[in-house]
């Protein structure tokens, strides 16, 4: 058992994948031998650029002397459920190694010596892909055909069964990272959902017992640590596979085909969510205050937290705070924002400009990526982007650039840019938060009712009346409604 973990250890990379950045290693390594086909992948300037599907699989399945790069598993693991399912290019991996392990059996001699080794480097792929991409194996297809692959590897070390414990624990490791997982999406958080009647309805009182976010928090940084808090739990729970699935997705839709097989996107939506439910919390704590002076404080409070956010790299929360001051019922406060100093927020909007394609914004996260790269401590490391700019980029890099090139081969030039992209997302999502998880802030940020659209016009219109007909009109309306319903 040692001398194949030693063979392991000393001729192919390790597991965790993401200890490196992409791009300096798209080369690859040693190609295996094809020979010369009209689907051979084919390279410019040392970086692989297109191939046939069946030439890039059997660039990933090791030989006795080769072992594909990482970042060629990665990408091309990631990329390949765009074009065949996972329990499908199982099985032909398996085809491949059992096809090379019958050559190694056919000899005059048979080489044990070559059998260990070919055994150990299937085994390091496997290990690659289980742990990078688990999801690919919940499927009972995909776990049928990685018990064949592991089968006829153990028949290459029967003597003293070190392959088959390796497996072993390679598959265990695999079930109980399934489960973790399966469990999140049981009892994954049920988001709140915006309120219609708890809202301020035509209050004439202001209730003195009703929290308020100062009354949790008055320290900008504190929340804004606890939001970083929030943003790193939920963004641990995004995988590669997740991302993969815009890509997948869009193009069932353009094939207006029905993928039943299509892995829900539960993670993705469940942080769009939360987006959406702290931008809706902004402006929640500040339309439900009445006084005029205490919702100028809540409004400045929010913009010193959003700039505590830029500072440590938190641009999503950032992103949901300006949002949720910029809704109507919030910016409509005139009153209010005549109160306010607003040059910290025009910093902040200025950095979220949406002109040239967020071009500020994306010039900050740039310099938060690199000192994230150079830094010492977990403080300097994390980056945590825009979320839904960060799903669009890929959605347009997908959109813009054909999956397949006119000579038939896989445009694999445009994927290796989606894995980059997507690598670095999760590089940033393992970071561990350094700051001082706070149970009570973390609450109430969590479980605080939030408004809906129409509570908060109300509260909005009951803070600062309506200024114009149309505001008049809308007030009359939702005045009626309210009625209506009484």
């Amino acid at each position: 058992m040692y001398i194949l973990q030693k063979t392991m250890r000393e001729t192919m990379p390790q597991t965790p994948i993401f200890s490196s950045m992409l791009g300096s290693g798209c080369s690859g390594q040693v190609q295996p031998d094809t020979g010369e086909r009209s689907g051979d992948p084919i390279y410019q300037e040392g970086s692989l650029v297109s191939g046939s599907l069946e030439a890039l699989i059997e660039r990933l399945v090791p030989t006795t002397d080769y072992y594909p790069d990482r970042t060629y598993i990665f990408t091309f693991l990631l990329s390949s459920r765009v074009f065949i399912h996972p329990h499908e290019l199982l099985a032909k991996v398996g085809q491949i190694c059992l096809k090379q392990k019958q050559q190694l059996e056919a000899g005059v001699e048979t080489d044990k010596a070559k059998l260990k080794s070919f055994a150990a480097k299937i085994i390091q792929l496997l290990k690659e892909w289980t742990e990078t991409f688990p999801y690919d194996f919940q499927d009972e297809k995909s776990m049928k055909e990685l018990k064949e692959i592991a089968h006829r590897i153990t028949q290459c070390d029967e003597e003293n069964g070190t392959v088959k414990k390796i497996i072993s624990q390679m598959t265990q490791n695999l079930l109980v990272t399934l489960s973790a997982r399966n469990q999140y999406q049981e009892i994954r958080e049920k988001f709140r959902q915006p309120v219609t009647d708890k809202g301020p309805i035509l209050k004439t009182k202001p209730q003195s017992s009703q929290k308020d976010i100062l009354s949790i928090c008055c320290d900008p940084l504190v929340l804004a640590q606890q939001l970083t808090h929030i943003e790193l739990e939920r963004v641990s729970n995004i995988y590669p596979e997740d991302l993969m699935q815009i890509v997948s997705h869009v193009d069932s839709l353009d094939n207006h085909k029905c993928r039943s097989d299509v892995m829900k996107t539960y993670n993705l939506e469940a942080y769009d969510n939360w987006f959406n439910c702290l931008s809706m919390l902004v402006a929640t704590e500040i339309c439900k205050v009445v006084k005029k002076k205490q919702r100028t404080r809540i409004v400045e409070f929010f913009i010193d937290v959003a700039r505590e956010c830029f500072n440590i790299g938190n641009f999503n929360s950032m992103m949901a705070i300006i949002s949720g001051m910029n809704l109507s019922p919030v910016a409509r406060l005139k009153k209010t924002w005549s109160k306010v100093k607003t040059a910290k927020f025009d910093v902040l909007e200025h950095h979220m400009d949406p002109s040239s394609n967020f071009c500020n914004y994306r010039t900050a996260l740039q310099g938060a990526a690199q000192r994230s790269q150079t830094a010492h401590s977990s403080r300097e490391k994390i980056v945590i982007p825009v979320f839904n700019l960060f799903i669009k980029d890929i959605y347009f890099l997908h959109k813009i650039h054909t999956n397949h090139l006119p000579n038939g081969q896989i445009n694999f030039k445009k994927f290796w840019e989606i894995s980059r992209q997507i690598h670095d997302f999760m590089t940033w999502k393992q970071v561990e938060c350094p700051f001082e998880k706070d149970k009570k802030i973390q609450s109430y940020l969590l479980t605080a009712p939030i408004y809906s659209e129409e509570a908060l016009f109300i509260a909005s219109f009951e803070s600062e009346g309506p200024e114009n007909h149309m505001e008049k009109d809308s007030w009359k309306t939702l005045r009626t409604t309210l009625l209506n319903r009484a």
